[in-house]
């Protein structure tokens, strides 16, 4: 059985949790059934809405006529880069023309200015930019801002990244709390908070309703499994992206050549992946690819991928 195959025949029994094991009787499959359907009616339905980054989009169009277009290939969202490079009124107006939702946005300075910097002066700006973006995403009728929470690096230790980010973060929350907009950092090949005991405890010492994660279910395959993720993170992630990594291509070819792989094409086992979401309740509502972009041919294929390991 391929693994296409494998998802389609997975994705009816995807929600269900572990089985006792077997007696010395043997269970009758009507018998097998009827349990396995009261497993999957005991675990919260989620329901996940499709979105995509606005770079992905590579068609010569208006902004609107590109939100009309991802909308068509049954995207319901565009999470934009944010301080926005677009007039609020006109992004507005292509939304309300299209029908699209603009749930997130990702912050755009959180690399170059990352708010684990020593300079007071470089987190600052990283501040002040956080600061734009929820109210950028406020105005734009979504509820999240995604922000990288740190960067180690030659310069810059891990314990100084940890504690100073810290303390970043919480400098936002008066500005999250005015708002009403969630701060969601992302896990990113940042060297810093990969393990999922060390993201959650994290995000805990920061106690805050309003910051929790923005999980990256294909950047922690280079060190993990993202359902493990899930599963201790649970309540704290606010919103998913959705990418596909392939090992083989890893060690093979280059650390970055991973992430040169389809979705369904790579290492996420997407049933245990989907199942872990459902086991924890995510509420987050929205599921966005980010992912290598193009023309629409190549948008709906993602399209259809994301339908299948959705389902």
């Amino acid at each position: 059985m391929n693994k296409r195959e494998f998802i389609k025949s997975a994705a009816v029994i995807v929600g269900t949790t572990a089985v006792e094991p077997l007696s010395s009787k043997m269970i009758s499959p009507l018998a097998a059934s009827a349990s396995q359907d009261r497993t999957i009616r005991g675990l919260k339905k989620v329901s996940l809405k499709k979105s995509l980054g606005f770079g992905m989009i590579k068609e010569n169009l208006s902004l609107t006529d590109k939100f009309k277009l991802v909308r068509d290939l049954g995207f319901q969202g565009v999470e934009l880069n944010s301080p926005v490079d677009f007039p609020i009124a006109e992004i507005l107006e292509a939304k309300e023309k299209s029908g699209i939702e603009l749930p997130s946005v990702v912050n755009k300075d959180h690399w170059s200015s990352p708010l684990s910097d020593p300079d007071p002066e470089v987190r600052k700006k990283c501040i002040q930019s956080v600061a734009t973006s929820l109210h950028d995403v406020k105005a734009l009728g979504g509820d999240t801002v995604l922000v990288v929470p740190g960067v180690v690096n030659e310069k810059v230790s891990y314990e100084q990244a940890y504690i100073t980010s810290q303390q970043a973060i919480r400098e936002l929350i008066p500005y999250a709390e005015k708002t009403g907009m969630q701060i969601a950092l992302e896990n990113v090949w940042n060297n810093f908070l990969i393990s999922p005991v060390e993201a959650k405890r994290y995000v805990d010492e920061i106690n805050h309703p309003l910051v929790g994660w923005y999980f990256d279910i294909g950047n922690v395959l280079r060190y993990g499994w993202p359902e493990h993720w899930i599963r201790t993170l649970k309540h704290r992630i606010m919103k998913l992206h959705i990418k596909e990594f392939s090992r083989e291509l890893m060690n093979s070819k280059g650390l970055w050549e991973g992430f040169k792989v389809d979705l369904l094409k790579g290492d996420n086992n997407w049933p245990v992946v989907m199942q872990a979401i459902r086991e924890i309740g995510h509420n987050g509502g929205w599921l966005t690819a980010e992912v290598s972009g193009g023309d629409r041919e190549h948008l709906k294929k993602i399209s259809l991928q994301m339908d299948e390991i959705i389902g």
